[in-house]
């Protein structure tokens, strides 16, 4: 994960990839993965940071989804129930499982919503790990010390999968390097090289040096989320003449989240609330020592690279929330707001018919040969990454390989059995050796960044030589989670951050100024 050697393996210009990868999100990241895995020679470049997207601004959850099993989407949640328990096997360091509980006020809807949530449980399968049982209202209450307990009848518990999204996109990257991929941040694509028959690369520019290269490739992935009409954009230019599109349209939908204390649901359950104003459903989950609020879903039609909750949305999950905790959180409540927006499959061009817009994906192969992924989650980013590297193959006239990615274990997975499940300190897995390694040669290293923050220096550094962090913004807001757990105290820590960062990478004092305006530009956005 040293950027330098990503991009001096990039200037070879004899070099013929198999498989190029445009996108650092989950799903290029996974296909990265895939194809590396496989054996093919991978290259993957993302515009800006790692997960610096919809990747990391989300619920946190790896999950089925219950309100999929209750719109009948039976297989959708079978496979992302086994997704689920693949990466609990495959990642304990940054994915682990979480107890629910799902209070009930009315005479019959325990058993109703127990039944569906056993009906979860079943459909995992032979990968169960599901423990759902009724609860009294004694036992819910218990359970979560801050619900109003007015009304409450009973409850359900069940559990799911949790994680760090951001955390988890940099194991991936590290994972890919591992197998013998080259992936680099802050390289954009510019130009797709080609004819009228065949897309045979791309032109990246790198955001550092304004230096642009030429990738040569076999199959070229577009894999970049929201920005998909961006590169099918591009795509277009190398037939001109061409009046075909028909390929399923990105559907916008934002979905936003606030961070309050602990102390708004203190423990270690999460709540989840079935029945909402708009019919989604909302939790509040226990996550890095804060709780967070989610989710919105509001449709949307422009592109932002940074998203902001509307005050409407605030309003929103303030509301909920005070309907159900004893304590109503208000505007000075909240640690950090976040928005996501989500890169749902629409229609295709000319079609009559209303499209399902859910997390399901579609993949669509165009004259030229780019194959594009559209929708899909987190939770199934392996799928996808397998899917497309199936159709990538194919396009690229190369021999089918035999998926191994479902039993891999990702970069860092420590031993479970002497694992301790601490997730808030051990993200890093076996990485947190080489920290803790920093700071013996280094004492000073263990300084923490922020007295409201749970990380130390030592972890500025590591992101900066072994994560490929090349901003503040990248390790406050991505390497660790500072930007979203106390937007606040992390502006407040980011001219520490700043000059360790500037010492690390060697960078000019003017840098260090302009960093810290571009962080404060961006943290701002969660302060308000």
């Amino acid at each position: 994960m040293k950027r330098s050697e990503m991009l001096a393996a990039m200037e070879d210009r004899s070099t013929v990839w198999d498989m190029i990868v445009i996108g650092g999100g989950a799903t290029g990241l996974g296909a990265a993965v895939e194809a590396a895995a496989r054996g093919h020679r991978t290259v993957l470049v993302e515009a800006e940071d790692f997960a610096k997207g919809t990747s990391s601004r989300s619920t946190k959850l790896i999950h089925g989804g219950v309100r999929y099993l209750r719109q009948g989407r039976i297989g959708m949640v079978r496979q992302s129930l086994r997704e689920r328990e693949r990466l609990l096997q495959n990642a304990p360091h940054v994915v682990h499982s979480l107890d629910f509980v799902l209070p009930t006020y009315r005479w019959g809807a325990r058993t109703v919503y127990y039944a569906g949530l056993r009906a979860y449980d079943v459909l995992a399968g032979q990968w169960i790990s599901g423990n759902t049982r009724r609860l009294s209202r004694s036992e819910t209450c218990e359970r979560l010390s801050t619900l109003r307990e007015d009304g409450v009848r009973g409850g359900v518990l069940y559990s799911d999968g949790q994680f760090d999204d951001a955390r988890l996109a940099i194991t991936l990257a590290a994972t890919a390097v591992d197998l013998g991929a080259v992936v680099a941040n802050y390289m954009s694509v510019v130009r797709l090289i080609g004819n009228r028959q065949h897309i045979s690369g791309v032109i990246v520019r790198d955001a550092e040096s304004g230096k642009e290269l030429e990738l040569r490739g076999r199959a070229v992935l577009n894999a970049t989320g929201v920005f998909a009409e961006e590169i099918l954009t591009l795509d277009k230019k190398l037939q001109p003449s061409s009046t075909a599109d028909d390929h399923p349209k990105v559907v916008l939908s934002q979905g936003s989240h606030i961070v309050v204390d602990a102390s708004f649901l203190p423990g270690s359950t999460a709540l989840m609330i079935p029945a909402t104003d708009d019919g989604r459903v909302l939790f509040a989950i226990p996550w890095h020592g804060k709780v967070l609020l989610g989710t919105t879903d509001l449709a949307v039609k422009n592109v932002t690279r940074e998203p902001r909750p509307l005050p409407a949305e605030i309003d929103y999950l303030l509301e909920h929330a005070g309907r159900y905790l004893h304590r109503c959180p208000s505007e000075s409540d909240i640690r950090s707001r976040f928005a996501g927006l989500r890169p749902l499959v629409g229609a295709r061009s000319g079609s009559r018919a209303t499209a399902t817009l859910s997390r399901e994906h579609e993949i669509f192969t165009a004259a030229s040969g780019l194959v594009t992924v559209i929708g899909g989650k987190w939770t199934t980013y392996r799928r996808m990454g397998e899917e497309l590297i199936d159709r990538a193959e194919v396009i690229a006239g190369l021999p089918h390989k035999q998926s191994r990615t479902a039993s891999l274990k990702l970069h860092a997975c420590p031993s479970i059995a002497n694992f301790s499940g601490d997730h808030s300190c051990h993200m890093y897995g076996d990485d947190a050796q080489g920290i803790e390694s920093l700071i013996l040669a280094n004492p000073e290293l263990a300084t923490a960044l922020h007295p409201r923050l749970p990380y130390r220096a030592a972890e500025v550094i590591w992101a900066a030589r072994h994560e490929m962090a090349q901003t503040i913004e990248d390790v406050l807001a991505r390497r660790t989670r500072a930007l979203f757990l106390d937007a606040h105290a992390a502006m407040e820590a980011a001219a520490f951050v700043g000059d360790l960062l500037q010492r690390e990478l060697q960078q000019r004092t003017d840098w260090k100024l302009d960093q810290l305006q571009r962080f404060s530009d961006v943290a701002r956005g969660y302060c308000q």
